[in-house]
């Protein structure tokens, strides 16, 4: 019989219907339920395609014996954080107090009946095992205390509810200097794998926006040992095993340090950023597999990860049970490929895609390639893999809709436009579709499912994302609904989300601060930011105040450290260069050979005028007829 989460829309909420637990949604009744017959609460937070959230869901939340009793004891609530992203950062601060470590997922919270967090830990095994007390154990000594009033416990819960109350300290601030760039790199530096590319150890994540602000310091003062870290880990992600080199795409992770065996889910947003940069690399150094890589990822989101020009969220790394499954191949279906392709040499061929009898996954072979030059016969033998997939099961797909996701794509789609119009073309579909789909009533809303009406309002995050995506838009059609639009935006942002400098994640039920850092993917207080930058400069110099307040109230921590905030601080290094906007017929901006090697160059339609006219902030410098001739003009006026 299926519990209450049978009526919710949110995928990862249905995956949970059939549990023997009695689930609640995030709901007013759970509450008031709790509070009326004095049981402790219990909230799990996770998202469709987790794979410790399925672990835990298999061996705890099935487990007829452990429902039993959590449901004659507890209040459970599942929450879909990506659905409810204020609560999941709420809730993820909690842990960091209590834990002096972030969290991730599942996210697992127990409250007092008041609903007073006093507990919080990840995944939780069903039973003690070596160093972690098990879910069992834990319900069973939290139902006791709940029952005999414990004092302390009580104690504790009130005084950890203080400390999550927001705040309003004074903020004291640093000046912003041009000494964070040797900052960063040498941050960066310090944590470069030579041999691998990439940052740190494993798990490994591809750190695109820490990539993404190399590049722009490398465009403004050109160093080749910036340039070999942004290269070689470029060339080292794309040899296959994170990136899918059959279907296309980047996987959440890699599980080693070589970029070999990933964690299989695949995330909107790690496409879309990674589609960007990739991109983006590509027209900076002429590197036509760097393009190949951004074209291969688009085209695996528009394929696979696309209904009615809407991105959906996620899909999963599990197939049947099993962790890889769609993605892996035997040696001897490899071998048989080969063969079909009359490749000279198999064995050659087989080393050469990291292929062997044992197998580099579970007695399966993931497919790497040992060079960034893929032989002739690959794409032939790409397709006959192909194939093969198109006989299995393909990993579940969370079709939800989250705005700022989809701009990320819409976005990525733009850049990628600059070298094939089809894609500008899918992101104008794209956007207009996100626009008539999660704004209305004069509200833009944060999420919903294919062919149903959103409910959830939007976060900063939604807001500073659709944006983004709108500016790029504006730079890549000079059509001017765009701008306007980014700019009625942008001022419901301010409204909602801004107070004196401080940036707000959601207010309402749950009032978060924005994050500084770069967490799964660049921050909203950065994106913001870059927003009002742009505006400041293409609309009105106000919005530069506004990005200005905000940088600076945050100041000390980005100037210390700003290898934790790398999207923040190519917004900061972008504040204290100068910026520059060329203004010209759009007809005659669209011939332009764009991006400029400058990083901070945009483009303004002015119907008025016959030359290529360059500017700054409060005047203009010079003018051409002469696009060829702008590179260096711009460069004159810096």
């Amino acid at each position: 019989m299926s519990n209450r989460l049978a009526f919710e829309d949110s995928p990862y909420l249905q995956q949970h219907k059939e549990n023997p637990l009695e689930w609640y949604p995030w709901c007013d009744e759970a509450f008031d339920r709790a509070k009326r017959e004095h049981k402790a609460i219990f909230i799990s937070i996770g998202y469709s395609s987790c794979h410790w959230c399925h672990v835990m869901e298999h061996e705890v939340f099935e487990n007829p014996e452990i429902a039993e009793f959590v449901n004659q004891h507890f209040i459970c609530i599942k929450v879909d954080r990506e659905e409810r992203p204020d609560i999941d950062k709420h809730y993820q601060e909690l842990h960091m107090l209590l834990n002096r470590r972030s969290g991730g997922w599942p996210l697992s919270i127990f409250c007092t009946p008041e609903n007073k967090p006093f507990y919080a830990a990840t995944y939780i095994p069903p039973y003690n095992q070596e160093r972690m007390m098990g879910f069992s154990e834990l319900t069973a000594i939290i139902a006791d205390k709940i029952a005999q009033n414990d004092e302390k416990l009580f104690q504790n819960a009130d005084e950890i509810t203080g400390y999550l109350r927001p705040k309003n300290e004074p903020v004291q601030a640093t000046a912003l200097n041009a000494k964070i760039i040797p900052q960063f790199t040498q941050q960066a530096g310090h944590n470069y794998d030579e041999n691998n590319g990439g940052f740190s150890k494993s798990p490994k994540f591809p750190h695109a926006s820490t990539l993404r602000t190399l590049m722009t310091i490398d465009r403004l003062e050109p160093d080749e040992k910036i340039k070999a870290i942004l290269t070689h880990t470029l060339d080292s992600m794309a040899l296959g095993g994170m990136y899918d080199l059959i279907d296309g795409g980047f996987c959440r992770y890699s599980t080693d340090e070589a970029w070999l065996v990933p964690h299989f889910e695949k995330m909107t947003y790690d496409n879309a950023l990674l589609c960007t940069l990739y991109a983006e690399a590509g027209v900076l150094y002429k590197d036509e597999n760097y393009i190949r890589i951004a074209r291969e990822t688009a085209d695996f989101m528009i394929r696979f990860m696309m209904e009615d020009d809407l991105f959906y969220s996620a899909s999963d790394a599990d197939t049947e049970g099993e962790e890889g499954k769609y993605f892996v191949y035997s040696y001897d279906e490899i071998a048989a490929a080969i063969v079909k392709c009359h490749v000279d040499n198999p064995q050659e061929a087989a080393r050469v895609i990291g292929a062997t009898p044992e197998g580099n996954f579970e007695g399966h072979c993931i497919i790497r390639l040992s060079s960034p030059k893929r032989p002739e016969w690959f794409e032939a033998f790409r397709q006959e893999l192909r194939i093969l997939r198109q006989t299995r099961t393909y990993p579940f797909i969370d079709r939800k809709v989250i705005s700022a996701w989809n701009a990320m794509m819409i976005k990525a789609l733009f850049v990628l436009g600059k070298v094939d119009n089809a894609y500008t073309t899918q992101a104008i579909h794209s956007l207009e579709k996100l626009k008539s789909t999660m704004f209305s009533n004069d509200q833009l809303k944060h999420s919903t499912l294919i062919h149903k009406t959103p409910k959830i309002d939007a976060f900063l995050e939604d807001y500073a994302y659709v944006c983004n995506a709108l500016l790029e838009g504006y730079q890549a059609t000079q059509n001017e609904h765009y701008l306007i639009d980014a700019q009625r935006f942008a001022n419901k942002a301010l409204e909602h989300f801004y107070e004196e400098g401080k940036l707000y994640f959601s207010r309402g039920a749950f009032t978060t601060v924005a994050e500084l850092d770069d967490g799964t993917y660049p921050s909203a207080m950065a994106i913001m930011i870059n927003v009002l930058l742009s505006l400041g400069i293409l609309v009105d110099s106000k919005y530069r105040h506004f990005a200005f307040k905000s940088l600076e109230y945050v100041s000390i921590k980005l100037m210390k450290t700003p290898i934790y905030y790398p999207t923040l601080t190519a917004e900061v290094i972008r504040y204290l260069s100068e910026q520059r906007v060329v203004k010209n017929k759009s007809e005659n901006l669209a011939r332009l050979e764009l991006p400029f090697h400058y990083p901070f160059v945009l483009l303004k339609n002015d119907e008025t005028l016959n030359e290529f006219t360059i500017c700054g902030e409060n005047s203009c410098f010079a003018a051409t007829e002469d696009a060829a001739q702008l590179e260096a003009l711009i460069a004159s006026t810096l």
